[in-house]
């Protein structure tokens, strides 16, 4: 899809350097055009969608956004960008920013301004991604597809498979509504100030699970990994009332060795272990 109109750069130098950045905040800004453009390919945005990002930054992604989605509604946390956003998104009617941390924002004000279906893109700070993904997945509307640049690490434990030092309970959360892959990596050279690790562009896809109660599956799921080293049962029979031979029980109806370590199941496994287990506990 052609752009509808030229790019224009927006970092300026007597507002945007180095030297201004709150490394608290995690701030790492993209600086090439063609990986801005890239991650726009990567999240499939079309003239149709309404956006959610997530970390305006210096406004650079945002523009671009604005430039091929319908409408965009953006979430900065730093009040002292907002002169530079303010230059950088001048002639962009159709986005709006919200200086307010994401974490604090209530989904009805989202889908007030965006609508319920809409897309997610988000170039987020290392140290708060999968809070922020968590909260993404605890959305009644959740997005159609969420598209994320984040440490490779992050990547790597996302696509994860079972038995994998990577997989987790992150891995597990994700799968169980979208279907994840790594479109592409991304040099720490491509940010300023340059991260001491490279990253990644993941592309989420909504593709549910069929759960019932999705809270009880995500207890069972925390519990699975509370102590990575420790058997299933001896993990669950610490955090639910339900004795560890009873637990075993439940795991063999399910085709499943009692003394399998939580990193051992599959997304389909936790779901059929969490509704037995819940089962179990409504009946006794």
């Amino acid at each position: 899809m052609i752009c509808k109109k030229p790019f224009k750069w927006y970092y300026y130098a007597m507002d945007f350097n180095a030297k201004t950045l709150k490394k608290s905040l995690g701030q790492n800004f993209i600086t090439d055009i063609n990986l801005l453009k890239a991650i726009i390919q990567d999240a499939q945005i079309t003239p149709d969608d309404n956006v959610l990002e997530i970390g305006t930054g210096a406004g650079a992604l945002t523009k671009v956004l604005s430039e091929y989605a319908n409408k965009v509604l953006s979430y900065e946390i730093d009040k002292s960008l907002r002169p530079v956003i303010s230059r950088a998104l001048s002639d962009a009617q159709n986005t709006q920013v919200v200086f307010e941390d994401f974490l604090e924002a209530k989904e009805k004000d989202i889908i007030k301004f965006i609508g319920k279906n809409y897309k997610v893109v988000a170039n987020l700070p290392y140290y708060i991604t999968t809070p922020i993904i968590f909260k993404l997945l605890d959305f009644a509307a959740l997005p159609a597809s969420i598209t994320i640049m984040a440490q490779l690490e992050v990547g790597q434990r996302i696509v994860a498979k079972p038995a994998s030092k990577d997989y987790g309970a992150l891995t597990v959360g994700i799968e169980s509504k979208y279907q994840a892959k790594i479109a592409r990596k991304v040099k720490k050279e491509m940010f300023i100030p340059r991260p001491k690790v490279d990253s990644c562009v993941i592309h989420l896809v909504y593709r549910p699970y069929k759960i019932d109660d999705y809270d009880f599956f995500k207890r069972t799921v925390k519990s699975a990994f509370c102590a990575r080293r420790k058997q299933l049962v001896n993990n669950l029979s610490a955090d639910f009332d339900v004795s560890k031979d009873v637990l075993k029980d439940i795991l063999r109806s399910i085709n499943i060795d009692p003394s399998v370590r939580g990193e051992m199941l599959n997304t389909h496994q936790f779901i059929d272990l969490s509704a037995i287990l819940k089962k179990h506990i409504q009946d006794k």
